[in-house]
């Protein structure tokens, strides 16, 4: 099978996302919540199975967090708020480290902690969710937790001498050289994951606080990248570094590259400085047409390349595929070239064909080469979250214009 090539017209496009935004966040708001415990569950298996044992990750929480703050600042709906206080105090009692600040990786089911060490991109995505929950709700509370936050980032994440945020430190914020993500994740001390996701929280916290401080770090993470993590050649990004900066593998991250394109040149808007607007502009127009060229039959774009091996990962996961519309609807507001418009709605086609769980509710991890679906990953997980689904379909209705 090769997929769908017909072409939509904006409006029904803005349309059909609107209503995919509907059905993801009813998934959460009724399967996701933790009514013995608090807060929300720690997985759901691919087959729908709830694990109430399971441990709680902040990422996961963080992420839920902001996506019913940015649904409630959309849509207005009281239930949303309801949910994303939810989120806020449960972050807040049980992740929040009131003795040495910051957040912790994961809780117990119960809410006690479990993982103490501070994963800096942990730390990004609470940032990214408090400054969210405060642009929807203004809680003066959620401002100061905000730059606490970025406080406890700069002082024990920061390389003062050769730029960038180390990847994670103790609960006390001593740099820790055991560092990974995960079991899958390289062990290194820089990572491009992690400064993308710093970048896209201090953007939204630069929403809220427009501090100087603040604002020069932020142009110091797009200068990283230009330096650094951006391939001026290929415009793939580089993935694992040293702590001064030297690559350690030779990789393509593909989904990373697409979602980077459009966070880049949001960073730079904000920021207002028009000429490192229009060299974002180049930059993002430039990763699209790069990514672009490796987009398969389907519409889908592949998980990994390992250039050094020539080994291709060929499965499709949700995230990737959710990215690929907005990057892709970015560089066609850029350009106007409507390849890049057909590229973004053949990668909605495919999550509607593919990724759609329509009996089972939200997004399936992802499908193999053969569009068999990965029905052993999680379909609530301590990576298996609402954000970039339903932050797609957001980015989708607000730059086609809202229908409401």
């Amino acid at each position: 099978m090769t997929g769908r090539t017909d072409t939509i017209a904006p409006a029904l496009y803005r349309q059909q996302v609107e209503a995919e935004l509907t059905n993801i966040l009813t998934f959460w708001a009724t399967h996701s919540l933790d009514n013995a415990h608090g807060g929300f569950i720690g997985r759901i298996s691919g087959e729908g199975v709830p694990d109430p044992a399971a441990p709680k990750g902040g990422v996961l929480n963080a992420r839920i967090l902001w996506t019913f703050a940015a649904a409630y600042r959309h849509t207005k709906k009281p239930q949303y708020l309801v949910l994303a206080d939810r989120a806020y105090d449960y972050l807040m009692a049980h992740f929040w480290d009131k003795k040495h600040g910051g957040v912790y990786w994961s809780v117990n089911a119960d809410g006690t902690p479990r993982e103490t060490h501070k994963q800096v991109y942990g730390q990004a995505f609470a940032l990214y969710g408090l400054s969210e929950y405060y642009r929807a709700t203004a809680r003066p509370d959620a401002l100061k937790a905000a730059k606490e936050l970025y406080a406890w980032m700069e002082k024990y994440s920061f390389d003062g001498q050769r730029g960038g945020y180390y990847e994670a430190t103790s609960r006390e914020g001593a740099v820790l050289d055991r560092s990974a993500l995960s079991a899958n994740e390289r062990n290194v001390v820089k990572t491009m994951n992690t400064h993308l996701h710093v970048l896209e929280a201090y953007a939204n916290a630069y929403r809220i606080w427009p501090d100087a401080g603040l604002a020069r770090q932020l142009r110091r993470l797009l200068q990283t990248f230009r330096q650094h993590i951006l391939d001026p050649h290929t415009y793939h990004q580089r993935l694992f570094f040293t702590a001064d900066w030297k690559p350690t593998a030779d990789l393509v991250s593909y989904g990373h590259d697409i979602e980077a394109a459009w966070l880049l040149l949001e960073a730079a808007e904000l920021l207002g400085d028009n000429m490192l607007i229009q060299e974002m502009k180049m930059v993002a127009v430039e990763m699209a047409r790069s990514v672009g060229k490796t987009i398969e039959p389907d519409g889908s774009l592949l998980y990994e390349l390992n250039r050094t091996t020539g080994h291709t990962d060929t499965h499709r996961e949700w995230w990737v595929i959710a990215e690929a519309m907005v990057g892709f609807l970015n560089a066609w507001q850029l350009t106007g070239n409507k390849t890049f418009y057909e590229q973004s709605v053949r990668s909605w086609q495919f999550a509607q064909e593919y990724l759609l769980d329509k009996a089972g509710g939200e997004w399936r991890w992802g499908v193999f080469a053969d569009h068999s679906p990965m029905v052993k990953n999680d379909k609530i997980g301590f990576w298996k979250c609402p954000y970039h689904n339903s932050r797609a379909c957001l980015e989708v209705i607000e730059r086609l214009g809202e229908s409401r």
